[in-house]
C-alpha cells in the first residue's frame, strides 16, 4: 500500500492554493508532511487501521479549520508489514518526500530507524511501542514517545492495586508474551515489589497468544491475588478467557493498554466486566476534539475509514498522537518559523507544556530531558458495555521507572 494522503479539502489546498481561515492568501505557506509508514498487513493489524484513520482525520480536521498559520498538513501513509527493511525503504522515500516527523507504530521498525532517524535530525514519535528508554531526550534527542511507557503504564497499575486494596504481602503474576515487550515490565515491578513488599512471579506464553492454557495452569497453582496481562491482539482476548475459566475473578485482572472494546466482545461483554486496564486517552465521542471530527470530518465524508471507529480506544490514541504533533508544529512555528524541518520540530515538541488536546488525555509537558512527558495515565474498567475510568489522571513511582530509563539509556549510548 502506498498513498500519499493529502488530508482533507481538494488537493489544491492542500497544496497551499487556498487560503487559510479568513481568506488570507497561502501561496507562500508549505505543507507540513508526516509519514505514517505502519503494519496495515501483518503483526499490528488489530490497532493499526483505528489508529491510522485517527490520525488521519485529526490532520483533516486541522485542515479544515485553516491548518496552523496557513500551513496544510499531509500525511504520507505506507505499509511497512512490520519488517525493518520494509520500513527503511518507506522511510527514505517518505524523507526524499519531505517528510519531517514519522510514526511507524511498530517496535521492530522504531527500533530499526533510531540511529538513523537520530543522524538525519527528523522526529520519530513511538507512542505506546518502541524503545521505553527513548525518554532520556538528552540520549534520544529527535525520538519522542510522548505517552506512557510500558514501565510507567505498569507503575500506574500497581499504584492503583495500592490504592485501592493494598499490595502488601499480596502475590502478583504477571503473564505475559514471551517477547521483549511482555518480559519488560518485570523489573520496574520487581522494583516496586521490594518498595511495598509483596511477591511478583512471570508466567510467559508462546506468541502469537493463541495458546496459553498450559502458562494459566501454572498460573492457578501459583494462587495469585493480582493478575497483570501483557500482550497484544487477539492474545489478550485469550488471556482473560483462560484467567476467568482458571478461576481468576475478573476484577483483579490489570491489562497493559492493549485491550479494546473489540476484545470486550471476544471474551463476552459481561463476562469481561471488572477486568482493568491501562488507559492513555479518553474514549468516546464527547470530548471537543473528536465531537468536532464527527461534525467536519466524518459527517461530511472525509473520514479515512469506517464512521464506527470514531471515538474507540485505538482511534482516539491515534487522535491524540496527532493532537500533540500539531501543538508541536504550532509551537515550533511560531518560536522558530517557517519552513519546518526536524531540528525546528523537536525543539517544538521540547515547548510542550501541560497540553491535554482539549481533556482528552492527561496533561503532558515534554523537555529536553524527558520526551515521555511524564508518564501520566488512568485505570479504566470494563463495566459490561463500555470503558469507565477509575482512577484520575496520575503518574506513579516515577524514582523506579526513571532508574530503569537512564539504566537502559546508559547502556545504549555505551554502545554507540
Amino acid at each position: 500500500m502506498t498513498i500519499l494522503k493529502r488530508i482533507g479539502r481538494p488537493a489544491a489546498l492542500a497544496l497551499g492554493l487556498a487560503g487559510a481561515a479568513g481568506g488570507v492568501a497561502a501561496q507562500d505557506k508549505e505543507p507540513i508532511k508526516f509519514g505514517l509508514l505502519q503494519d496495515f498487513t501483518a503483526v499490528y493489524t488489530f490497532v493499526t487501521g483505528e489508529y491510522n484513520q485517527g490520525q488521519q482525520d485529526y490532520l483533516t480536521l486541522v485542515n479544515e479549520e485553516g491548518g496552523i498559520d496557513g500551513h496544510m498538513f499531509e500525511a504520507i501513509v505506507r505499509d511497512t508489514g512490520n519488517e525493518p527493511q520494509r520500513g527503511i525503504e518507506a522511510y527514505n522515500r517518505a524523507r526524499e518526500e519531505g517528510a519531517i516527523l514519522f510514526d511507524f507504530l511498530s517496535t521492530p521498525v522504531s527500533r530499526g530507524l533510531v540511529d538513523q532517524v537520530m543522524k538525519d535530525e527528523v522526529v520519530l514519535i513511538t507512542p505506546l511501542h518502541g524503545r521505553g528508554d527513548a525518554a532520556a531526550g538528552e540520549t534520544f534527542p529527535f525520538v519522542f514517545p510522548v505517552m506512557a511507557t510500558y514501565w510507567s503504564q505498569a507503575a500506574v497499575l500497581a499504584d492503583h492495586i495500592k490504592s485501592t486494596g493494598g499490595l502488601e504481602g499480596k502475590k502478583v503474576a504477571l503473564v505475559h508474551i514471551d517477547s521483549p515487550f511482555g518480559r519488560e515490565p518485570m523489573p520496574v515491578l520487581e522494583g516496586i515489589a521490594e518498595a511495598e513488599n509483596f511477591e511478583v512471579r512471570g508466567f510467559p506464553y508462546p506468541s502469537p497468544g493463541n495458546e496459553q492454557s498450559a502458562t494459566w495452569s501454572e498460573v492457578r497453582r501459583y494462587r495469585p491475588d493480582v493478575v497483570f496481562i501483557w500482550g497484544a491482539g487477539g492474545g489478550q482476548s485469550v488471556s482473560v478467557q483462560q484467567a476467568i475459566r482458571n478461576g481468576i475473578d475478573p476484577a483483579s485482572i490489570h491489562s497493559v493498554v492493549w485491550m479494546a472494546e473489540t476484545d470486550a466482545r471476544n471474551v463476552g461483554a459481561d463476562a469481561m466486566t471488572g477486568v482493568k486496564r491501562f488507559e492513555a486517552v479518553a474514549t468516546g465521542t464527547e470530548t471537543p476534539i473528536v465531537s468536532r471530527i464527527v461534525e467536519k470530518v466524518v459527517e461530511p465524508g472525509k473520514s479515512a475509514g469506517d464512521a464506527a471507529n470514531v471515538g474507540s480506544s485505538y482511534y482516539n490514541i491515534g487522535v491524540a498522537t496527532m493532537a500533540v504533533a500539531v501543538e508541536a508544529a504550532r509551537l515550533a512555528l511560531e518560536s522558530e518559523g517557517a519552513p519546518l524541518d526536524g531540528p525546528k520540530l523537536k525543539a517544538g515538541f521540547e515547548m510542550i507544556e501541560n497540553f491535554d488536546a482539549e481533556g482528552m488525555m492527561p496533561p503532558i509537558t515534554i523537555t529536553p530531558e524527558d520526551h515521555q512527558g511524564g508518564g501520566y495515565g488512568r485505570v479504566a474498567q470494563w463495566n459490561g458495555s463500555a470503558w469507565e475510568p477509575v482512577s484520575d489522571w496520575t503518574t506513579a513511582y516515577p524514582e523506579i521507572v526513571q532508574e530503569e530509563i537512564e539504566m537502559n539509556a546508559a547502556e545504549y549510548a555505551g554502545g554507540n
